[in-house]
């Protein structure tokens, strides 16, 4: 498996506040369709419950102890481990889309970040965890400009 994390992150590495997201960028839920569509997502419950619905054209994982789902396109593991161990000798791009605690397991096993780092900060209760930007062969994507909102589109990939 190729592990890649993404997410979009304040100055501060804001993620979130009361299981929402803090950006309001229309574009850059387009980038995340675009990018993650046809791959698997993994995600914990409190992700998975704070999407609208399942996210058409991806298979969903979700990192829980207590979910339970008929959904055949709803894997569920009890642990990264049980997940990393189930999903490690496959070819397969997977992201890893949240949140704050599931992000901090999987840095370490995590080939890229797919970071949209806005530039702006933010009132919230989860943050990405802090990683060391140097360490990464960093790759802007492009940047915009949304509802007063200016942020940039960043791949880093461990050397």
């Amino acid at each position: 498996m190729k592990l890649e994390l993404i997410a979009a992150v304040g100055r501060n590495l804001e993620l979130g506040r009361d299981n929402d997201l803090i950006f309001d960028i229309p574009g850059d839920l387009k980038f995340f369709a675009r990018t993650t569509r046809g791959h698997t997502i993994v995600m914990g419950r409190h992700t998975f419950d704070s999407l609208p619905h399942k996210l058409p054209g991806r298979h969903h994982v979700v990192i829980s102890r207590t979910m339970t789902s008929d959904d055949p396109d709803i894997e569920i593991f009890d642990s990264l481990e049980a997940f990393l161990e189930a999903y490690g000798p496959k070819d397969e791009l997977v992201y890893g889309i949240g949140g704050a605690s599931l992000y901090a397991q999987m840095l370490p096993y995590a080939g890229a970040l797919v970071l949209t780092e806005v530039d702006a900060d933010a009132d919230a209760d989860v943050y990405f965890p802090a990683f060391d930007a140097n360490a990464w062969k960093a790759t802007e994507l492009g940047r915009q400009e949304e509802n007063g909102l200016a942020y940039r589109h960043v791949r880093y990939e461990r050397p």
